[in-house]
């Protein structure tokens, strides 16, 4: 069988069901079933399957480097799955030019199912077999000793083929434990490793982008892009895990992958396999693992996956790490309150003019003067709850932060002037609030931070409240806003300023059962989420009581 017969056999047992797979796997497949049957003027796309063959039997003669199959000098042998993604990348041309129709890979595997070895040898492919002149090939990541899980394989295994060097003319410097470029002398192509930011100037044929999870924002892949301006056929390969950062770029390609693949968004130049488990899946269910892993038995082995399945049962700190590298779900920390793909599901358009008569109670976290501030608005419409957050962060935390620099151009931050929060900033968005009619109930707050700033609203007759944030405080309202939101009655604007913060909130459960926001280092920031909770407290207490207190109130 060859591998173009393969992926389609494959395709069609996944969507038979013959396969486990989960919904985003199924719809790849049709997606791929479909485009095989269309045809006309209007699709310019056709399925060439001498060209997925000839890459992927390429990449079939590359050898292994490690463990039991490189002892045996085995050649890598690709699954069914995995021919199913090499042809759609390498099959699927242009009919006019014949030039490839796929830019832009995203797939979301878990660990041990042989993704470092098949983007290796992809990448050997198109640095020195695919035809294009001076080519730049980059393997990259945050980090040297991630980039080189990629790159180091891909070296060894040119190192341990004398005749594809001959062959195709290929220079290595360096050595096996420290590898350098690798070069094409009679064309200048050159295949390296990527590490970081890198700079403009190049002009990549390709880039292979590994654990695209733990990049904090897009430099790298953007600077990639950019520079596939001059290839004809440029092919970004963003391979991943799961991960824990619901605001980070990761996230955000999985989410447009999805509406690609179900048809929301229209682009027939981004193919994405997202393996993982669908949203009913139990992710203690021994069958999720199968469901999850392609390569279930193959290179990761079920014992292995069952040992790792129960220590997580057993240990909440171990559950988070077990569900996004075995399962490919997402959470928001590592150990996460908030069900961040419920929480995203929440997402709705709406703004302040929406909520006239409704009531409104507000968090303030002011935090440190050094850093951000948040107000957050929980305002009561027909039995839900509606959040509109607001931030503030002085104008030296955005020059020394990346990640507030982006919201801040996007308008999800206030950037105040100097190196300290200007709380009259945040003192006018509440007059102006109270001032357009908003039926503000109450602005709870800290004192920790913001008595000044709070008494003077107070005197100005605005119903502030004054709460400790203690765990008798916040415990119950933040059961409340998970609660709310998995049962779809709490709805939030999308700020990503706010999902970040809300996704950064760990939940320690002590032996009372009561919870306490926290997060897991000074840079994951969560004022946003105590805010909603501080605000959510505010509302429990009025269904509670049926009565409004006006006034300067404290709750210790």
């Amino acid at each position: 069988m060859t591998p173009s017969e393969s992926a389609k056999a494959y395709a069609r047992s996944v969507v038979a069901g013959k396969v486990p797979a989960g919904r985003y796997i199924v719809l790849a497949c049709q997606r791929f079933l479909a485009d095989l049957k269309r045809t006309g003027p209007d699709w310019p796309y056709k399925y060439d399957a001498a060209k997925a063959d000839r890459a992927v039997k390429f990449q079939q003669l590359m050898p292994h480097t490690k463990g039991k199959w490189a002892a045996k000098k085995q050649l890598l042998v690709y699954e069914p799955w995995q021919h199913f993604i090499e042809c759609n990348l390498f099959g699927w041309v242009r009919k006019t030019t014949g030039m490839r129709r796929f830019r832009e890979s995203y797939e979301e595997i878990p660990r041990k199912n042989g993704k470092s070895l098949r983007l290796a040898a992809r990448g050997l492919y198109l640095f020195a077999a695919d035809g294009e002149a001076g080519a730049e090939i980059y393997s990259g990541a945050t980090s040297e000793k991630q980039a080189f899980e990629v790159y180091r394989p891909a070296w060894q295994m040119v190192q341990k083929m004398p005749a594809l060097r001959a062959r195709f003319g290929i220079e290595q410097s360096g050595n096996a434990k420290n590898p350098g470029s690798m070069f094409v002398m009679e064309d200048m192509s050159k295949f390296e490793p990527m590490i970081g930011k890198p700079g403009d100037g190049s002009s990549p044929h390709a880039a292979l982008v590994d654990e695209y999870h733990e990049h904090d924002d897009d430099h790298m892949v953007d600077a990639m892009q950019t520079g596939m301006g001059a290839r004809e056929q440029p092919l970004l390969g963003i391979i991943t895990t799961a991960g824990t950062n619901l605001g980070g770029p990761c996230f955000e390609k999985r989410r447009d992958v999805i509406r690609i693949l179900e048809g929301e968004v229209q682009d027939e130049t981004i193919f994405g396999m997202i393996f993982g488990i669908d949203e009913d899946d139990r992710w203690d269910d021994p069958a999720s693992l199968r469901k999850a892993n392609p390569n279930y038995g193959v290179s990761v082995f079920e014992e292995f996956l069952l040992a790792q399945l129960a220590q997580a049962k057993r240990s909440a700190s171990k559950q988070s790490a077990f569900r996004t590298k075995h399962l490919n779900d997402w959470v928001g920390a590592k150990l996460a309150w908030m069900n961040m793909l419920a929480w995203q599901k929440q997402k709705r358009a709406f703004d302040l003019d929406d909520f006239e008569g409704c009531r409104c109670w507000v968090g303030v976290d002011l935090a440190s003067k050094l850093d951000v501030a948040a107000v957050v608005m929980l305002f009561e419409k027909d039995g839900s709850y509606y959040v509109v957050p607001r931030f503030y962060v002085p104008q030296s935390a955005v020059d020394e932060n990346e990640r507030y620099q982006l919201y801040v151009l996007d308008g999800l931050m206030v950037a105040t002037p100097g190196n300290m929060t200007d709380y009259a900033f945040i003192e006018e968005e509440l007059k102006e609030l109270a001032a357009r009619g908003i039926d503000i109930q109450d602005i709870a707050f800290d004192p920790t931070q913001a008595t000044y700033v709070m008494t003077r609203l107070g005197q100005e007759g605005l119903p502030v409240v004054e709460m400790a944030q203690s765990v008798r405080n916040l415990s119950e309202p933040m059961k409340e806003v998970e609660a709310l939101i998995l049962s779809h009655q709490l709805w939030h604007d999308g700020n990503a300023a706010m999902t970040w913060m809300i996704g950064n909130v760990v939940a320690r459960m002590d032996a009372k059962e009561h919870v306490y926001p926290r997060k897991e280092s000074n840079d994951n920031k969560i004022d946003g989420a105590v805010a909603l909770i501080m605000a959510m407290a505010r509302a429990m207490q009025a269904q509670e009581t049926g009565q409004i207190q006006q006034g300067f109130v404290v709750m210790d």
